[in-house]
């Protein structure tokens, strides 16, 4: 299981020009691994983020999940991939008020027609797997601003994805919380053999990354020592 972005190179329309957001990206993330992608507001972290989940389709490159590669694939087939394959942990968990924290994890199964049962013992074991458990009949408003992120992370591990896409996770946290969160995307990268990319603009708890990049102006460094 793998992530591999080549060659990636995105522009956008800026007036009667084209801003580069990306420029000649590759960048390659094997399962069971963690790779941060740091740098400033603006540098293309989150461009990158995109690219990757498949949510942008680059100018030129090619991004390849698990051996597939996604470049040309019809949105169907792309749609599919991106369930199966991906799992994207926003910089906002964005729970849903009325659904407790097993039925936020289970209602990603629904497209699938995975068994109820089935659907909420796999739910369960994420829970307990980033200590919550004990929280799963609890909905967003019982439950912390730590906790709902780990809600969030547990969600995105539903569909057993391929590739874990985490964005910004501490932005809203203080230091503990941030390190516990950090923590928590790093044994669970390790146990479902997840081929992760972290961004975020804060280099505090990174020590436990297999790797840390840098974007700077659409353009990867390798390697960037940590501060």
């Amino acid at each position: 299981m793998s992530l591999r972005l080549a060659d990636i190179t995105l522009t956008y329309p800026d007036g009667d020009t084209r801003l580069t957001a990306l420029d000649q990206v590759s960048l390659d993330v094997p399962g069971g691994s963690l790779t941060a992608v740091v740098g400033p507001s603006g540098s293309g972290k989150s461009s990158l983020l995109a690219v990757a989940a498949t949510l942008v389709t680059p100018d030129a490159g090619t991004v390849t999940i698990d051996g597939t590669r996604t470049t040309g694939l019809p949105r169907g087939e792309l749609t599919a991939l991106r369930r199966h394959k991906i799992g994207i942990v926003f910089q906002q968990p964005n729970l849903l008020p009325s659904l407790t924290a097993a039925e936020q994890l289970q209602v990603m199964t629904r497209i699938d027609g995975r068994k109820p049962r089935a659907a909420r013992n796999r739910a369960m074991e994420l829970l307990d797997s980033v200590g919550l458990a004990d929280q799963a009949d609890r909905r967003p408003h019982q439950l912390s601003g730590g906790q709902r992120q780990r809600v969030n992370i547990a969600r995105a591990l539903m569909n057993d994805p391929t590739v874990l896409l985490v964005d910004e996770p501490t932005s809203a946290l203080d230091h503990d919380r941030g390190a516990a969160v950090i923590d928590l995307i790093t044994r669970l990268t390790q146990q479902q053999a997840t081929a992760t990319v972290l961004v975020t603009h804060d280099r505090t708890h990174l020590t436990a990354a297999d790797r840390i990049v840098e974007v700077q102006d659409g353009r990867l460094h390798l390697p960037a020592p940590a501060r």
